[in-house]
């Protein structure tokens, strides 16, 4: 059997490839892999603090506000202060962002769906089952995967 890592590292690439060209080509706004991961999450999550996106997308804080600071700057995050505490920032996509990640998930499910319809139903159903049982062990396995909490 092929080396399991490699198999992994040309996913990753393949994947990392078809992200890029879509936040660079769907949404009329430059945004950066890194950012389309950031808006996926605050959508994803309801009313997350930033603590909690950096620790879902396993990013340390500084790079993480970083990003943040810039999303805010084109207008597609809303920081706010958490009620009761502020040294809290709660996080949310405002309209232009729920936009910008609206379009870059139909695109990028429009490129899986191309990918996907070379297989069999069979084939799509098995892979698909695949990849979700493999998501669901990683994040059982106290040894590798998890981001931090």
């Amino acid at each position: 059997m092929e080396n399991v890592r490699n198999l992994f590292q040309i996913l990753s690439r393949n994947f990392g490839l078809l992200n890029e060209q879509c936040c660079e080509d769907c949404c009329g706004q430059e945004v950066s892999l890194v950012q389309s991961h950031i808006l996926y999450e605050i959508n994803r999550q309801h009313k997350p603090s930033m603590q909690e996106i950096a620790g879902a997308l396993g990013m340390d804080i500084t790079t993480f506000s970083r990003q943040v600071k810039t999303l805010a700057d084109k207008g597609l995050v809303k920081k706010t202060p958490h009620p009761s505490d502020n040294r809290i920032n709660i996080l949310a996509l405002t309209p232009e962002g729920l936009n910008v990640e609206n379009n870059i998930n139909l695109t990028v499910n429009a490129q899986l769906n191309g990918v996907l319809s070379m297989m069999t139903a069979f084939e799509r159903d098995t892979l698909l089952r695949s990849i979700q049982l493999f998501n669901d062990t990683m994040k059982k396995s106290d040894s590798c995967c998890v981001p931090p909490k």
